[in-house]
């Protein structure tokens, strides 16, 4: 009898055990939120910020802090500080822009295995990064460049070594921005179900209004005389693409990095060549080169904002569009002769 009883004591404590690792397999995708049920999402820049911070509007027990500070800009060979690494400490997850902006990335899943990692131009159709060929032909359909039917998952999940490779200024374009919105949604909802219609209300309810502004920047731009522009580094070719713009030349080719005597000489004879009469800044940045080149061309500066820097708060929700209408208006006024 004892040994019956203990075989049987033995069989259930095995039959528990299975059970709970069959739990555990099955609970690999859900967020271990902390323990006062708060779900801790981090965002690594601005735009992101900006896009996340919309589709998780107030929401109870989602708590959203962007990483990086806010004149930080664009993460081009940015590298992680101990506060940054404080942030992500009680991170569950971090939305990323992906297409090789964040070049830190792998150093992050090494130190925090568990974040779960939301790319947000995750099958997006990716612009090649070529900073000496600016002729291209931008008159086709954005829809198309950015049909879902091309998924870089492997890419972002094993190799980020193809930051040149390809443009990761997706969310410059007002239609890249929609795709990354819904993006972020559609992954937040998969990590976090119990909230999925609250993302979707949100989300919907943002890309309304990004739809608006799409479709007030093409009646107001599409009809503009003059579709050549310069650009002062490469954030643009998204935005170019859509509005149907011409970059005929890239004043700052590499990041950060004053543009040597050969190719301002360059730009100039680009200018000259196409009769150019306006030269576009970017407020991250200092517009001491682009002065130089006008003085010598006579082209006007103006400045256009790729959007990459901000006050991560509450009030950021509707700056992407309203300093896209920025944009427009300088546009508007850059490229009317």
């Amino acid at each position: 009898m004892k040994f019956k009883l203990a075989k049987i004591l033995s069989l259930l404590l095995t039959t528990s055990l299975l059970l709970i690792g069959c739990n555990k397999v099955q609970d690999t995708n859900n967020i271990n939120k902390n323990e006062d049920n708060t779900l801790n999402i981090v965002t690594s820049f601005y735009p992101i910020y900006i896009s996340t911070l919309n589709i998780v509007k107030d929401i109870p027990n989602v708590n959203l802090t962007n990483m990086t500070k806010a004149q930080t800009g664009c993460l081009h060979d940015y590298q992680l500080t101990p506060q940054d690494l404080k942030t992500l400490e009680n991170a569950d997850i971090l939305v990323i822009n992906g297409a090789g902006m964040e070049s830190f990335l792998e150093d992050i899943i090494s130190q925090y295995p568990n974040i779960k990692i939301i790319d947000a131009s995750k099958g997006l159709n990716l612009l090649e990064d070529d900073t000496h060929d600016h002729d291209h032909d931008h008159d086709h359909d954005h829809d198309n460049e950015h049909a879902h039917d091309h998924d870089h998952e492997n890419e972002h999940d094993h190799d980020h070594d193809h930051d040149h490779e390809y443009n990761a200024h997706v969310w410059v374009s007002v239609s890249g921005n929609i795709d990354q919105v819904k993006n972020i949604a559609s992954q937040l909802e998969t990590l976090n179900p119990e909230n999925k219609d609250l993302y979707e209300a949100n989300t919907n309810t943002y890309i309304s209004k990004l739809e608006n502004l799409k479709v007030e920047m093409h009646s107001e731009l599409d009809n503009l005389p003059n579709r050549d522009i310069i650009t002062f580094h490469e954030a643009f070719p998204y935005f170019a693409q859509e509005f149907n713009l011409n970059i005929v030349g890239v004043i700052e080719i590499e990041p950060d990095s004053e543009p040597s005597a050969k190719e301002i000489e360059n730009i100039i004879s680009t200018i000259k060549e196409h009769n150019i009469k306006a030269l576009f800044t970017e407020p991250q940045y200092s517009s001491r080169v682009a002065q130089t080149i006008a003085n010598e061309t006579g082209a006007s500066v103006y400045e256009l904002d790729p959007i990459v820097t901000g006050d991560s708060n509450s009030n950021a929700y509707d700056d992407y569009i309203n300093k896209m209408k920025e944009n427009l208006n300088v546009l508007k006024e850059a490229l009317k002769w």
